[in-house]
Formats: C-alpha cells, structure tokens, sequence
C-alpha cells in the first residue's frame, strides 16, 4: 500500500526535481539541488507577492514565514526520495521501487528537528538567491500622520524618485525627492528615500542629514533611525553608530536589528566580546521568536565569538552569557 501511494505522489512532483540518469537503464534519480532551487523559487515568487506597505515588521515576517512553510513539506519528501530510483520503463510496477528507507515520515511540527532542517534549507537559499525576501525584510514603510504627502505634485516627484531608484539612478532618484520635500517640507518618506539614496552613493554626511530632517518630522521613524546607524558605521564612528542603535531600541525594543547591529559593532570594531555576545544573544531570540531568515546570521557571529572565548580560555564566561539570555547550548 505504502508503494503504491509513493508511486502517486512521484506522478505529482514536477519532472524538473529529478535528473535522469542513462546507464545501465533509463531512471529517474533524484537531485536535492535541482528539488531545493524549484521549492526555493516558488517560495521566493510568493514572498515577492507580499504586499509590506503600512505593516509591522512581525507581519511581514509571518506572511514570509508562510511562504516557506508551504514548500517544507514537499521538501522533506524529497529528502527521503534520495535512495529512491526508479526504472522508466516499468514504472508501473511497484516491485521496481528500490528503497533503502520503506517508511516516508513528514513533520509537520515546527519544533521537531526534521522540520526545522527542512524549513532551515529553504531559508538559507532564499537569503542567497531571492532578492524579494531582502527587501521585503528591510521594508519599514509602517504609516505614520506625516510620512506620506497629500499633495499631488510632492508624490509625483515622489514616484519619480521610486521609479530613478528601481533603475539604480541614485542621483537622479535625490534630485526628484529633493524637488518633492520642497513641494511639502513635511514628507518624511521623501527624506527616508533620499538618504538610502545617499548612502548608495556613499556620501555618509549628507544621508545622516536627511535621516535627521525625517526625524524632526517623525520622531520615531523606524527607517530613518536604524539607517543613521549604519551609516555612521560607515563612516567608522562606532560609538554614535550604538547611541543611534539605542534610540530605535527605546521606541522598538523587540527590533532584532538593533542588537544585531550593536552586536557587530562590538565584535568586529571593538574588540568587546561580552557586549557583542549578550547582544547578539538577545537579537537570535528575537529573530526565532519573529521567525525571521536573519536568525542563522546571528547564530554564525555566536559561533565566532564561540572561537574568539576559546581562544582566550574562557568558555565560561561564554556559557554564562548564554544561560543569561536562556539560549540551550545543545
């Protein structure tokens, strides 16, 4: 019975997961890559679909996390397929099936090891190939009274400058911001998209400047907050980059970023490792907790820091830091 339901569900996986093999006879073997691309691609169009305008980032996170979710199943079916081959030419006769494994078990629960391999797959090819589920991730288009202008020319500009940005035009993209906050002082996103601007070409002082004027008319804009520390990052003044970090953090203190940002500043500029592992601790909790993608970038600065505490002989004190945060070290 088990056979003969594998042999209907091989009829409804695509073609294009397998790759034929022609050696001694014509079969089917599978590929985890080509399987893991296809899953991975269909994941990214529906995460290209989501629509981020005026939502809280954990909504976002759990619209991608959905996403994915869709595909995990029919990946750990493909992961068990991998001992599988079968021959073209008597497909119809079960007794055809090799099989090392009999038994196909799929996880459906979340926190089971199965899943989460499968569900952690998926993720770390989409954070590589799916372009979509960056920005989508960064999008902090959250509405605020004066983020957006209510006259018609200050959002043609606008779109002007949405539309320069998309071609990678950047200065022609600050130029059309610049004409529509002339048109409407108050049009905090038009100074949010002119300092992405500005940071893309690299001219630090003038993105801190129009991060700063978007704060004078929203003080707690996400964008323009998280972005003045990066870019004094940039910049390598290191200790502004923390205060600017620690200003989103008192608006948003359940923001991973700014711990994970904080983190890094204490670990590849600083040379303070305790202060770059309790941050970086609370910001892998906070990604687990908002299912994000960016929960296995912590966790490779963790494990560096791991070496760095080894080195110095002090495990200890790395242990220590993550009992404090609650993090099982198995």
């Amino acid at each position: 019975m088990k056979k003969k339901l594998l042999l209907i569900i091989l009829f409804c996986v695509s073609q294009s997961f397998f790759s034929q093999e022609k050696e001694k006879k014509n079969t089917f073997k599978f590929n985890k890559d080509v399987f893991l691309k296809e899953l991975a691609e269909n994941a990214c169009e529906c995460i290209d679909s989501i629509d981020t305008f005026n939502k809280i980032k954990d909504s976002v996170a759990s619209e991608i996390n959905v996403c994915i979710d869709k595909q995990v199943t029919v990946y750990q079916f493909g992961l068990q397929m991998a001992d599988i081959e079968i021959d073209l030419e008597t497909l119809t006769d079960s007794t055809q099936i090799k099989q090392k494994e009999a038994n196909i078990i799929i996880a459906s629960n979340p926190d089971s090891e199965q899943y989460k391999e499968a569900y952690y797959d998926l993720e770390s090819y989409l954070l590589n190939n799916c372009v979509p589920l960056k920005s989508k991730i960064a999008a902090y288009d959250k509405l605020n009274e004066k983020s957006m202008s209510s006259n018609p020319l200050a959002l043609e500009y606008y779109n002007s400058g949405l539309d320069a940005y998309d071609e990678e035009d950047y200065k022609k993209a600050v130029s059309f911001y610049k004409k529509a906050v002339t048109v409407d002082p108050d049009f905090a996103f038009a100074y949010d998209n002119m300092g992405i601007c500005y940071r893309k070409l690299n001219q630090y002082d003038e993105a801190i400047k129009a991060y700063e004027k978007s704060l004078k008319i929203d003080p707690n804009g996400l964008l323009p907050l998280q972005n003045i520390a990066i870019a004094y990052s940039y910049k390598k003044e290191y200790k502004k980059a923390i205060k600017a970090y620690e200003r989103l953090r008192d608006i948003q203190e359940d923001n991973p970023e700014v711990f994970y940002g904080i983190g890094v500043i204490y670990f590849q500029h600083l040379n303070e490792f305790e202060k770059a592992l309790d941050n970086m601790c609370k910001a892998y909790i906070l990604y687990i907790q908002q299912k994000s993608p960016y929960r296995s970038d912590a966790e490779k600065v963790i494990q560096m820091l791991y070496t760095e505490f080894k080195n110095k002989n002090d495990l200890d004190t790395f242990n220590t830091i993550l009992e404090n945060n609650n993090i099982n070290q198995n």
